[in-house]
C-alpha cells in the first residue's frame, strides 16, 4: 500500500499532463515553486510561448516576462497555501509590442490522496474581444441615452414654446369662449412639456411624479390663477415613479380635473378655496384625487352633462384600466381615480 501511495504522484501526473497536452483550452500545471509542469498547446500558441522549452520553466518566465505579474504570483501562492482558489481572477497581460490581452484565470490546486506534492492547475481565458465588444454596446447604449434626452429637452422646449404663443393668444382673443379654449389647450400642453422636462433631466426612463405633479400644478396655478392669495392648488404625493406612458395619462387626467375645478367649483371670482392633487400607491394598485371645497355638483341634472375635460379623463382611466368616481363632500367634489 505504501509503494502504491508513493506512486500515485507520479502517475497522477502523467494523467494530468497527457489530459493538459491533448486539451484545446489554454491549461497549464505547476508545482508548489510556480513552475511550469505541463501546457497544452493553445496555451502556448495563443500566448506565443514555445512549446518545447516550456517545460521547467518559472510561469514568471515565460515569453518576456509578461506573465511576471505581482497580483497573479500572490493569487497562486495563497492558492499553494490553502488560503485562496481563483474562478473569477481577471488580469491585463501586458505584451511588449503586442496588444495587451484581457484574462480570466482559474487556479486551483490538485488533491493526490497523501501526498505532499502541491500542483496548481490553471485554466486561461482570453476574453479581451468579449470586453471590448461590451464597451461598444455600453457606449452605443449611453451614446443613445444621450440622443434620447437631447430630443427630450428640445421637444419639451419647444411644447413651452407652443404653450407660450397659445397663452399670449388667449389674452389677446376678445371672445371669452375662445379664451378659454386656448388656455385650456395651453394646460394641456405644458402637462406635457412638464413631463418632456422630467424625462430630459433623468437617467431613467421612470418618473418620479412628486416633484412632476408639482411642477405641473405651478403651471396651471400660474396660467390660470389669477389671485392666488383666494384659490390655492397643492399636491401631495408620495414616492411613486411611473413609467413615461402612464406618467403622459396622469399628467392629463390632473390637467383636466383641475381646469374643470378652476371651472366649475368658485364661481363668480369671489369664493376662496383649495384644490388637491393627491397621489397613492401599494404595490400596482394606485389612487389618484382631485378635491376641492367649492361649491359641489350642480344640483340639475342637465348642468351634469359631461363635457370635453370628462370625455378626456374618462378615456384616459380607461386606457389606465382604472375607475373613475366622483363624490359630493358637501363642501365640494372629489374625483377619485382608482387602479386596483
Amino acid at each position: 500500500m505504501e509503494k502504491l501511495l508513493t506512486r500515485l504522484p507520479e502517475h497522477a501526473d502523467n494523467m494530468s499532463i497527457a489530459l493538459i497536452s491533448s486539451s484545446f483550452s489554454s491549461l497549464v500545471l505547476l508545482n508548489e515553486n510556480l513552475t511550469v509542469i505541463a501546457a497544452s498547446n493553445s496555451f502556448c500558441l495563443a500566448f506565443d510561448i514555445d512549446c518545447v522549452a516550456v517545460t521547467g520553466k518559472k510561469l514568471a518566465d515565460l515569453g518576456e516576462g509578461e506573465w511576471k505579474v505581482r497580483q497573479l504570483d500572490s493569487l497562486l501562492r495563497a492558492t499553494i497555501a490553502g488560503n485562496a482558489a481563483s474562478d473569477v481572477y481577471e488580469m491585463d497581460l501586458v505584451r511588449p509590442g503586442k496588444d495587451t490581452l484581457r484574462l480570466l484565470i482559474n487556479a486551483h490546486t490538485l488533491d493526490y490522496f497523501e501526498a505532499e506534492s502541491v500542483r496548481v492547475f490553471l485554466a486561461i481565458t482570453d476574453v479581451t474581444s468579449q470586453r471590448l465588444a461590451d464597451k461598444v454596446r455600453d457606449d452605443l447604449v449611453r451614446e443613445k441615452q444621450l440622443l434620447l434626452h437631447e430630443i427630450q429637452h428640445r421637444i419639451a422646449n419647444s411644447l413651452q414654446i407652443i404653450a407660450s404663443v397659445l397663452l399670449q393668444s388667449a389674452r389677446k382673443v376678445q371672445s371669452t369662449e375662445t379664451r378659454e379654449h386656448l388656455r385650456d389647450a395651453h394646460n394641456r400642453v405644458m402637462s406635457i412639456a412638464m413631463l418632456q422636462k422630467h424625462l430630459s433631466s433623468t437617467a431613467v426612463e421612470n418618473v418620479a411624479l412628486k416633484s412632476y405633479f408639482q411642477d405641473l400644478c405651478a403651471s396651471i396655478g400660474a396660467s390660470m390663477i389669477g389671485e392666488p392669495q383666494r384659490l390655492v392648488l397643492t399636491s401631495e404625493v408620495d414616492d411613486s415613479a411611473e413609467d413615461s406612458d402612464t406618467s403622459v395619462s396622469l399628467g392629463l387626467v390632473v390637467t383636466e380635473l383641475v381646469i374643470n375645478a378652476l371651472k366649475h367649483a368658485f364661481p363668480g371670482g369671489t369664493q376662496k378655496g383649495t384644490i388637491k392633487v393627491g397621489y397613492k400607491s401599494d404595490g400596482m394598485a394606485w389612487t389618484l384625487v382631485v378635491a376641492d371645497d367649492g361649491v359641489g355638483m350642480p344640483k340639475d341634472p342637465e348642468d351634469r352633462k359631461p363635457g370635453l375635460g370628462t370625455g378626456i379623463v374618462e378615456a384616459l382611466a380607461s386606457q389606465l384600466g382604472a375607475i373613475v368616481s366622483v363624490t359630493d363632500e358637501a363642501p365640494g367634489t372629489k374625483v377619485s381615480i382608482v387602479h386596483s
